[in-house]
């Protein structure tokens, strides 16, 4: 498992120099190749380095410490014991919509994450479900290729939004680099989609599934959680830019169509129902 993480890492690290380097050869010709590829190599450094920090900043979390949620603190410490990882950072997202997501480039360098419409709205036993599992993403190092996919794809989005920008966007209809950024955001968008769906494979979430239903002692308590997670999130739209709608346990509403590109979750019921099964079986068995 962190072997293919890893080579898919490498990928999509090396995707985002081969990219640059393609639009500076179309842009400047020999001279553009050189600024895309110094433009990559930075980007590689930073998706690396501080992907962590980027998603946390792009969801606008804060992290709190045990005096501040000591429930919270006490309960995540709690499963990383018994998980034998270490104890990750804890933060809370002012987003109203119910979601929690982890990240970081190692089991030392993790945080997990949490919203506040969770911590309002959900029992602390189906809270406790969802930290398992996102702490078996941690455990199975899918936090690092996750993390940076989201980072690249939001770039890669990024650069044709700054295309539109400078071209006035829809207010200049007339000047060429707004249709520039127009096209580039086409072509770019479903780029950084694939991109991320290509990283990220939907059998993960029913791996940290299995695992997160053992490690909290009872797959219920996730099954419950995803179902409140689906009905929460089919109401409550998040303003979270959609490349990191991928980091979170639950695919989020959001107003634009672009959602739809960067879809990576399995559906609600199938997980529900292996987690069942799950349950099923651990009963048998005692």
């Amino acid at each position: 498992m962190q072997f293919v993480n890893n080579a898919k890492t490498a990928f999509l690290l090396g995707s985002l120099i081969g990219l640059c380097m393609l639009i500076g050869y179309g842009v400047g010709g020999q001279m553009g190749l050189i600024y895309g590829l110094m433009f990559g190599g930075i980007g590689n450094l930073i998706a690396f380095f501080f992907s962590d920090r980027i998603a946390l900043s792009a969801m606008r979390a804060q992290e709190v410490r045990r005096e501040d949620l000591p429930w919270l603190y006490d309960m995540v410490e709690r499963l990383a014991e018994r998980a034998n990882l270490p104890m990750p950072r804890v933060y809370v997202c002012p987003q109203a919509a119910p979601n929690a997501f982890a990240t970081g480039r190692s089991p030392r360098h993790s945080a997990v994450a949490i919203t506040e419409g969770m911590l309002r709205n959900f029992p602390a036993h189906e809270i406790e479900g969802v930290m398992a599992h996102e702490l078996a993403h941690i455990k199975h190092r899918d936090v690092l290729i996750s993390t940076v996919a989201a980072v690249l794809g939001g770039m890669i989005s990024y650069a044709g939004y700054m295309l539109m920008w400078f071209g006035g966007g829809s207010r200049e209809n007339n000047n060429p680099l707004g249709i520039i950024g127009v096209i580039a955001m086409a072509i770019l968008a479903p780029i950084a989609a694939a991109l991320i769906q290509m990283a990220i494979s939907r059998s993960r979430e029913y791996v940290a599934d299995a695992y997160g239903g053992a490690l909290c002692g009872d797959p219920m308590k996730l099954a419950a959680a995803l179902r409140r997670l689906q009905a929460g999130n089919e109401r409550i739209p998040t303003d979270t830019p959609p490349a990191f709608h991928s980091m979170y346990i639950m695919e989020p509403l959001h107003a634009g169509a672009v959602m739809n590109l960067f879809s990576t979750h399995p559906p609600v019921e199938k997980r529900v129902a292996a987690l069942v099964k799950q349950a099923e079986d651990l009963r048998d068995q005692r």
